[in-house]
């Protein structure tokens, strides 16, 4: 059943979510929906589809939105990006989406495209996520009367662009206070940065849902390209113990879907308002952590 953003935390004391991003061709795509489409079963609050600034990209974010929402019972997030955008081209796509049905969206302020290297930031018609955020706020004829629902970024661990911690709480402030609906977190490894954010949020007078992101390392490779990331990721010692006693990668991902499941379950423990799930386009990683959480589905989690 599709539903707004607004309505799914009023009726979930706790969301579980996954993300995906488009994939580059048409038999990928298919894979993926595959994959999509079994995820289902659990039951998940919504899933989101994540948004490069190239043309071709864009349009297969659109086009995999679409079709979840057209096809499955799933709620479906796309993510939108301040980079690479005039203020009619963003109007032009919030126009597409409402005209499918299509009223959440993820507004954030985006990296350029590799191969742009050299992009001038100063020609986007929006400069940060909270100009972003108020022009969809303010979007008309949208299908649902309260208008989009909107989720903006938060950073357990520091926005990588603002190393003044002080300041990078007035940031978010700024996103909330311009109509975001909740916040949804970069991966973070160590649940003390979560609950230190958390509480920051609070001084600042942040009263949205926070919802985390994690992402559980499947191999070694993947994990030094997430410590790569541009947004980085701390990664604690004792995990990166743990995965250096791994032989091969099946046992790194062992290794990885545990420390995700206790990461889940000390959040839960917590009272976590959400969990976001960084699927990397594969559902059996998420699949064993539910498992491992002993509950079939999300319904079930939600009861616990």
């Amino acid at each position: 059943m599709h539903m707004h953003i607004q309505d799914i935390f009023r009726d979930h004391a706790t969301t579980f979510s996954f993300e995906f991003f488009p994939p580059k061709t048409d038999e990928a795509s298919e894979e993926l929906f595959k994959n999509i489409a079994s995820l289902q079963e659990l039951q998940p609050s919504f899933v989101s589809v994540t948004y490069g600034a190239g043309g071709s990209t864009r349009d297969r974010t659109h086009d995999l939105v679409v079709r979840i929402q057209k096809e499955t019972d799933l709620t479906a997030v796309s993510h939108l990006t301040c980079v690479c955008h005039s203020v009619d081209e963003m109007g032009a796509i919030l126009d597409r989406y409402a005209a499918s049905g299509i009223t959440n969206v993820l507004a954030l302020g985006g990296d350029p495209p590799k191969n742009l290297a050299n992009f001038d930031r100063a020609k986007d018609g929006f400069q940060y996520a909270n100009q972003l955020v108020e022009f969809i706020r303010n979007r008309p004829n949208v299908p649902d009367p309260r208008g989009f629902g909107i989720g903006v970024a938060g950073f357990p661990e520091g926005h990588p662009g603002c190393p003044n911690r002080l300041l990078e709480m007035d940031h978010l402030k700024r996103k909330v206070d311009a109509g975001a609906d909740y916040i949804c977190t970069q991966l973070f490894f160590n649940n003390n940065d979560f609950y230190d954010f958390r509480e920051r949020c609070e001084l600042a007078g942040i009263k949205v849902p926070i919802v985390v992101g994690i992402m559980p390392i499947t191999s070694k490779a993947g994990m030094v390209r997430m410590a790569e990331l541009a947004l980085g990721a701390r990664i604690p010692a004792r995990l990166l113990k743990a995965v250096s006693r791994c032989e091969d990668d099946d046992a790194v991902r062992r290794v990885g879907i545990h420390w995700a499941t206790e990461q889940c379950r000390d959040l839960l423990d917590h009272n976590v308002r959400g969990i976001h799930f960084y699927t990397l386009n594969k559902s059996d990683a998420t699949r064993q952590i539910y498992n491992n959480l002993g509950v079939r589905d999300s319904v079930a989690l939600r009861a616990g």
